[in-house]
């Protein structure tokens, strides 16, 4: 049975190409909203770290109505560290529209995620958008698209892609270059309707509905969200969820939603090809199948590729511990832990022989740097270790993770990016130009050199410079990798940072933290300029005399301490310090607080 009436289709492109702004144009254009002109921007972009960041972190599902044919969208993240959320969603569809920056054409994350959607056979269709800005060169563009569907192994009928060219801030889009004769998308609605194919199945066989996403209501707990591949579905309907061992549950479902613009709409019943939020289903995991329980029949499940680093997660034990959070056991981080781990299909969790202490791994920096940030903002406080590469076993040795690393770099800068990278175990694959002053380097490097890299990146090319990276595989252990020495200011005496003793000691380096900032004993303050710890009173105040002098009145003039982001000091954080996260404060510390402590343990190593 051919589902004439329905599409499914996910947008996907590399970061800031425009394809959330694009919904945005769609949905305006559908007639769903009342009043238009209310809607926000970047609609779809409902969490307030989507928002700031002004990226799109979790894949969510629309739809909206064109000449009597629903249309479900699923909004894509575009970067590669939030990849499970593209491998599982794909899932749901049946084609794709991929949306490439007229100007910048094809870059690192369009690769990623077009692999993904053509590995499933997904029909592509091509949008060239941001027409209206200037410098666009579509023909250009368009042969480095070709050239990626040929480098891709796209089959005969993904290469036979449409293409609309489009300007989504504007909402228009047009077959032909030229947009000025075009008012609105209905270019683009024809063209998906045309060209992506309808959903195939038999409404008679057993249900089937395989599992990718998971949500959360207050009033009726946990929803499943999937697409129905054969069967039919209607609330109050017995049915049996297959877990990833077989093992068959029995459960009723007690309401099915469907979706219109942003709204839940009820169902009174679902068939093959509906994209379907299912409520009552207690017990379900993303990758179960819900199916007839008489006649199980499960799907396979949603393979998504292997975490690439690790960080250990603890309970915060600082002296200033809980004094700024609401939930500071372990009890409550592990189970907050364990319930991201059930949504976020590239996430383990994992418990260690300490039970305070828990081994989160993910796809990258920015991957792991989210969860943290939305788990301080939810009232969390935890204590974090430096970041770690994880490591394979092979049959020939020890294997590590390598990225393919991907650099646009202002030409004066690129002898200083070059020199920063040969310590860091680079190889160059490619080097050429990218634009009027501009060359773009491509490498291959492990995943250990990547950790530390962006902040050193963005220093050499005075924020000019734009880096992405993308998971090349696994490749035999390159050694170690040697580490610029780095020392650190520590405090020794625990109460409020002064203006006097801060003058003194922003002479030894570069400080973290200004006047009035309570500190204590072995909380990292600042970076020494010299590559050993030194550890200096912060909280040291003038010692006061009925002596007057010329210069007595004169003001200390200190100079802005840099400022730690929860990013920035993921970045930075040493193998023997901590970053310890409240939800108002991110504190450098050293994991051995006692300063005699520390010195027998380095006097151990030694």
């Amino acid at each position: 049975m051919e589902r004439r009436d329905i599409r499914n289709v996910a947008i996907i492109a590399h970061v800031d190409h425009g394809k959330t702004t694009l919904v945005d144009a769609m949905l305006k254009q559908s007639g769903i909203f009342r009043d238009p002109s209310q809607m926000t921007e970047r609609v779809m972009d409902s969490n307030d770290l989507e928002r700031e960041r002004g990226i799109t972190i979790l894949a969510k599902t629309t739809a909206v109505r064109y000449q009597d044919v629903t249309i479900n969208i699923v909004d894509t993240p575009g970067h590669a560290d939030f990849g499970g959320e593209v491998e599982r969603i794909l899932s749901m569809v049946d084609g794709a529209l991929l949306v490439v920056d007229a100007n910048e054409g094809p870059m690192p994350q369009t690769r990623y995620v077009l692999q993904k959607a053509l590995s499933w056979g997904i029909k592509p269709v091509v949008v060239l958008n941001k027409m209206d800005r200037e410098g666009v060169r579509p023909e250009e563009v368009l042969e480095q698209v070709l050239e990626l569907f040929i480098d891709l192994e796209a089959n005969d009928e993904q290469l036979e892609f449409p293409v609309i060219y489009a300007s989504a801030k504007q909402g228009i889009a047009s077959r032909e270059t030229d947009l000025s004769g075009e008012g609105n998308l209905s270019v683009l609605f024809q063209t998906i309707i045309s060209a992506v194919p309808c959903p195939v199945g038999d409404e008679t066989q057993p249900l089937q509905l395989l599992v990718t996403t998971l949500d959360h209501d207050e009033y009726v707990g946990r929803l499943a969200i999937g697409r129905i591949r054969q069967g039919k579905i209607a609330p109050g309907q017995m049915v049996g969820i297959v877990d990833h061992d077989g093992g068959v549950t029995r459960s009723r479902v007690t309401k099915v939603f469907g979706r219109m613009g942003l709204k839940r709409v009820e169902l009174d019943n679902a068939i093959v090809g509906d994209i379907v939020t299912l409520s009552g289903l207690n017990n379900v995991t993303i990758g179960d199948t819900i199916t007839d329980p008489e006649n199980p029949s499960p799907l396979p499940p949603v393979k998504v590729d292997e975490p690439t680093l690790t960080i250990l997660v603890g309970v915060n034990t600082s002296p200033f511990a809980g004094q700024e959070g609401q939930f500071v056991t372990s009890r409550h981080l592990r189970e907050r832990l364990l319930r991201e781990q059930e949504r976020n299909v590239a996430l383990r969790v994992e418990e260690t022989e300490d039970a305070e202490i828990f081994r989160v791994s993910g796809r990258g920096e920015l991957h792991l740097g989210i969860l943290l940030e939305e788990m301080r903002r939810e009232g969390y406080e935890m204590e974090v270790s430096k970041p770690e590469v994880i490591m394979h076993q092979g049959p020939e040795g020890l294997l590590e993770p390598t990225e393919r690393l991907f650099l646009d770099v202002p030409d004066e800068y690129v002898g200083a990016v070059m020199e920063i990278l040969g310590p860091r175990k680079a190889t160059m694959v490619q080097m050429g130009q990218a634009g009027p002053g501009q060359t773009r380097l491509e490498f291959i490097i492990s995943a250990r050199g990547l950790l530390g890299f962006r902040s050193a990146f963005v220093n050499q090319t005075r924020g000019y410079g734009v880096m992405n990276h993308l998971f090349e595989g696994y490749a035999p252990y390159s050694g170690p990798i040697e580490e610029m020495p780095r020392g650190a200011l520590v405090a020794i005496e625990s109460g409020v940072a002064t203006s006097y003793a801060l003058d003194n000691a922003q002479e030894r380096g570069v400080l973290f933290i200004g006047p009035g900032t309570p500190v204590y004993v072995g909380m990292v303050v600042g970076e020494n300029s010299r590559p050993t710890d030194l550890e200096l009173n912060v909280c040291k105040k003038k010692h006061v005399t009925n002596m007057r002098n010329a210069t007595a009145e004169e003001g200390i003039r200190l100079t802005p301490p840099r400022t730690l982001t929860l990013d920035a000091a993921l970045e930075y954080v040493k193998a023997d310090e901590l970053v310890e996260i409240t939800p108002k404060s991110v504190r450098l510390r050293k994991a051995t607080l006692d300063r005699n402590q520390r010195k027998r343990e380095r006097i151990q190593k030694v």
